[in-house]
């Protein structure tokens, strides 16, 4: 290791949901470690996993935000915002269809939409944009992706010939697609998926048993979006609903496989790609990663464990910070990380943990600066 005065200290947390964002946790982290250390040189680059979030990790690291108005989940206008770099376009579910969109929080699971997230994404073909990254995660709807392809172009037609509403339930009643509408910026476009989740589509692993209920549906409302999602992959493509990550985000991930053609990639992989962390580790004597709460969901390929494995490729140590650390020492040895801090042992009330994370983090910074 370095000089303590002249140590290099990287900083790539994801957010602490609920509590701070991404770009928050580096900052209180920051302030602690230069208190301690006023000789280190602290570089911030915050990450994200595809979910809340994703955006402002990539406007952190330099890309441009467009900020447009377009469509929440139950179609009230929100205003939302994309990241732009070239030809690239990264849009994120969740700032457009997310829980957070829904008017005044109140959940719609039947209705619920993901309009909006093909609105933007029209958006940016419109300014030239030929390869769009979709981050999947914190989705409002079961629509199996439908309401995206509707506002890019697919129209999806009952027994009638008429046009279907949004909303995974009237899924029930699709017999056909026609794709001749879709936005002609598709032919030539490339849409992946960040996803930190293999869900399938149907049954007991898919999108509507496993996520539906945190979305306000009851158990009745689960068997009519699943029922709804089974018809809409027969329609569709039968041959995606299987395909690990076709569950997710509510089965936008199937609706963007079988009409759009995309790909699916682990969120933090391809966030970590896109923002060239490798080049950030290139001189730098520690990365302290990390998120609310550090367990074994978080061994599945969430943000931490994605910046873990990249430091440790590039040989420089790694810490974990966390609101709750639910690992055993072991365990966070064995995911990579030299040690792991938790808000949690500072103070173990989870409300006032929650309330006074950004102070918390700043003496966890301190303790990182003196270890």
């Amino acid at each position: 290791m370095t000089n303590a005065a002249s140590r290099r200290i990287l900083l790539a947390p994801d957010k602490f949901k609920g509590s701070l964002g991404a770009a928050q946790v580096a900052d209180a982290l920051a302030a602690g470690i230069t208190r301690a250390m006023p000789g280190a040189e602290v570089r911030r680059v915050p990450v994200a996993d595809g979910g809340d979030g994703t955006v402002d990790a990539f406007v952190a690291a330099g890309w441009e935000r467009v900020e447009i108005e377009s469509y929440g989940p139950t179609l009230a206008p929100v205003t939302t915002s994309y990241a732009v770099r070239g030809r690239v376009a990264v849009v994120e579910l969740a700032a457009v269809s997310g829980f957070a969109k829904l008017p005044g929080g109140h959940p719609d699971p039947l209705h619920a939409t993901t309009y909006g997230v093909g609105d933007v994404i029209g958006d940016a073909l419109d300014r030239g944009a030929r390869d769009i990254v979709l981050g999947l995660g914190g989705s409002a709807s079961t629509d199996g992706g439908a309401g995206l392809l509707q506002a890019l172009g697919l129209r999806i037609l009952d027994a009638d010939g008429h046009e279907l509403p949004c909303g995974g339930a009237a899924l029930a009643r699709a017999v056909r697609v026609d794709r001749r509408d879709l936005h002609p910026g598709l032919a030539d476009a490339t849409v992946t998926l960040a996803s930190d989740v293999d869900n399938p589509l149907l049954g007991a692993d898919g999108a509507a048993a496993i996520y539906a209920p945190q979305k306000g549906a009851d158990p009745a409302q689960v068997t009519v979006l699943e029922a709804a999602l089974a018809n809409w992959a027969a329609v569709l493509g039968p041959e995606w609903a299987g395909k690990p990550g076709a569950g997710a985000a509510g089965g936008t991930g199937f609706g963007a496989l079988a009409a759009l053609g995309a790909r699916m990639r682990s969120g933090i992989d391809l966030v970590l790609d896109l923002i060239d962390f490798p080049s950030q580790l290139a001189d730098a004597d520690l990365v302290v990663t990390g998120e609310g709460s550090l367990d074994t969901q978080s061994l599945s390929g969430k943000a931490p464990i994605g910046v873990c494995q990249a430091a440790r490729a590039a040989d420089v140590p790694v810490v974990a910070v966390a609101g709750r650390v639910l690992l055993t020492p072991d365990q966070v040895r064995e995911a990579g990380f030299r040690t792991a801090y938790a808000l949690s042992d500072l103070e173990p009330d989870p409300a006032r943990s929650m309330a006074n994370a950004a102070a918390l983090l700043e003496r966890i910074g301190e303790k990182i600066a003196g270890s």
